[in-house]
């Protein structure tokens, strides 16, 4: 991160770091004028898993047949190099461009996310400081750059479920209530369920089991509980509070004692057509000869925080195929052409 302070300020952004918690976060800003283009992401990445599986290390950037290795290459530090790289062309050719242009660069998007994006939209939305604006870095690309952005992502709502039976010896269960029996037919029921029918950008929502957690490990012993957790991924055609009803519904309806905890963990967003999706879908034709198609499938990023203050965010990167695997990688050759769309991106929308 220090890296790219540098390499803006040089190109004349004003570099704040706004902190928490031990997260260091970036906001770099070029101009005070509207309208405000942004381009956001992260620099940290997920464990590297065994590193006795990786070809080479994958903290030191190596190029073989074409492709580089290591960690984050795809997820996301080929994008925030081509990030800065595309503004100090556009800079470059167009030092008195309209608008203003800004980084919003985190170290909290692949943990907790707590205290990353969210204290930075925080910060600029005390102080009245709209986006209007933003691409995301993010590895969107499927089988080649450029044939695929995000113009949305869905929701995600978690629940920790906990049933409540009474324990006792598996030899006499009239003495007993056994709460995995107890939590069978609602969790049928529930796999069964159709919750919405999706709409024409999002699929329909889904849930799904993660975890179940119960017994002391004895094969002669009834559980007292059982632990499920569970998630719904889900469209704008859902509401977070509406799904909560209908699960516990179903709980009620079995009769299932239990306690439940919910974490809403995103809200789904959604970028309609508009002048940033025209930007970079003329960008990618321009730079690639390739018309994209745009998605909200995936899971959530840091736009769900970006569009509470921002009102067109899209997500643009590389190929996403190796992405939080062993020997992640990225087509060298993509990256010039990354920064190519993400400079037309600025042309577009901040010519002189």
């Amino acid at each position: 991160m220090p890296l790219m302070a540098e390499r803006l300020s040089a190109i004349g952004f004003s570099c704040e770091y706004i902190n928490r918690n031990g997260v260091t976060n970036l906001w770099a800003r070029r101009g005070s004028a509207a309208p405000l283009v942004c381009f956001a992401g992260h620099t940290d990445v997920v464990p590297t898993g065994p590193l006795e599986q990786w070809t080479s290390d994958p903290f030191v950037p190596t190029i073989r047949d074409g492709l580089l290795y290591g960690r984050g290459a795809a997820d996301m530090k080929g994008s925030l190099a081509a990030f800065v790289t595309a503004c100090e062309a556009f800079v470059a050719a167009h030092p008195q461009h309209n608008g203003s242009v800004a980084f919003l660069l985190t170290s909290d998007e692949e943990g907790d996310a707590t205290d990353g994006t969210v204290a930075v939209t925080e910060t600029l939305k005390a102080r009245g400081e709209g986006i209007d604006f933003c691409v995301v870095g993010e590895p969107t690309a499927v089988k080649t750059l450029g044939d695929m952005v995000k113009n949305g992502r869905r929701g995600s709502l978690s629940g920790k479920l906990t049933v409540k039976g009474i324990q006792g010896h598996i030899a006499y269960p009239h003495l007993a209530k056994n709460p995995i029996h107890m939590a069978a037919p609602a969790i049928a029921e529930l796999a069964a369920t159709v919750w919405d029918a999706g709409n024409a950008h999002f699929p329909p929502t889904t849930w799904q089991i993660s975890n179940i957690k119960g017994g002391t490990g004895a094969t002669n012993v009834i559980p007292g509980t059982v632990e499920i957790l569970f998630n719904f991924r889900f469209s704008t055609a859902s509401t977070p509070e509406g799904l909560q009803q209908r699960l516990e519904d179903v709980l009620k309806r079995h009769g299932v004692d239990y306690e439940i905890t919910w974490t809403l963990g995103a809200r789904p967003f959604l970028t309609a057509e508009g002048a940033l999706v025209d930007a970079a879908r003329g960008a990618i034709r321009d730079e690639l000869g390739l018309e994209t198609e745009l998605s909200t499938t995936g899971g959530t990023s840091d736009g769900r925080f970006i569009a509470q203050i921002c009102p067109q965010v899209i997500e643009i990167g590389p190929v996403n195929a190796t992405i939080h695997k062993i020997d992640e990688c990225v087509e060298a050759a993509a990256l010039p052409h990354l920064a190519g769309i993400y400079r037309r991106i600025l042309e577009r929308l901040l010519h002189d």
